[in-house]
């Protein structure tokens, strides 16, 4: 890996990739490099206890963003919360967080780890990815302004736009009406956007969760869903609303239920 390249994703010269700072701690997290509990979540907040049934083991990309923000609240949740920095990381967990940072970066990285073929595979296998900011753009099929070389792991049908909200010092936030799982549920989601890019297009099997409600952008798709793939032009991970990655971990855990009964389903016999 190239030295600026080590700059950017923040591990410092000749350390290992496993000495990741856990979230409020900074200890480093050893291997599977989970972190514990004590170290990724506030005071204050109380960390739900799931059943066996509902274990589920969840990565976040570790190569650049804001990654303990993520740790913290899918910890919160009771899920296994882990970085993924390495290919055979990618085979251990249940679903994938991708976090905000910069996209361009993001791509290079995954690159420079030789994530992306792994990462691929498994999402086209069905493995449930959110992506939030940078994530969404990561996940997206097609970008309208992409740097020559820049390549996305794509599975939503989206055409994005980078930066379509301008630069750091447009930053913004707005409650939005947020299409969740349960139809129930009318409660806006209050939405951090930071150098936020918008979606511009999506396919007939998308699903749009939420749109901006109000200035210029009025209108604009910043919530999508697309099988088990989700993404936010917003970071909920900073104002530590939990029900997007609520949704995200149901959709996971959901994935993973469905793939234990496949799997211990005895085959059938044709009878004549």
């Amino acid at each position: 890996m190239s030295e600026d390249l080590a700059r950017q994703s923040r591990i410092p010269d000749g350390s290992s990739a496993s000495e990741v700072d856990c979230p409020r701690g900074g200890v480093p997290a050893p291997q599977p490099y989970a972190c514990p509990v004590s170290t990724t979540t506030a005071p204050g907040d109380t960390v739900i206890q799931p059943s066996a049934a509902e274990a589920v083991r969840i990565g976040v990309l570790a190569v650049q963003g804001d990654v303990r923000e993520h740790l913290a609240a899918l910890t919160a949740l009771g899920a296994e919360a882990i970085t993924v920095r390495r290919p055979a990381e990618v085979e251990l967990v249940d679903g994938l967080v991708i976090p905000g940072g910069e996209s361009t970066v993001m791509d290079k990285l995954v690159r420079a780890f030789e994530l992306r073929e792994p990462l691929l595979r498994r999402i086209a296998e069905g493995m449930p990815a959110y992506g939030s900011c940078a994530g969404m753009i990561m996940l997206a099929d097609r970008i309208v302004d992409a740097r020559p070389d820049q390549q996305t792991l794509g599975g939503l049908d989206v055409t994005v736009r980078r930066n379509a909200f301008g630069r750091q010092v447009d930053s913004f936030e707005q409650d939005l009406e947020y299409a969740w799982s349960d139809p129930s549920d009318k409660d806006t989601v209050h939405a951090v956007f930071i150098r936020a890019p918008w979606v511009e297009e999506a396919g007939p099997g998308v699903q749009v969760l939420a749109r901006v409600s109000e200035g210029a952008a009025a209108g604009r798709i910043v919530a999508v869903r697309q099988g088990n793939l989700m993404a936010t032009s917003f970071h909920p991970e900073v104002g530590g609303d939990r029900r997007i990655h609520a949704e995200f971990v149901s959709i996971v855990r959901a994935h993973r239920l469905q793939q234990s009964g496949a799997s211990q389903s005895p085959e059938r016999e044709d009878t004549a």
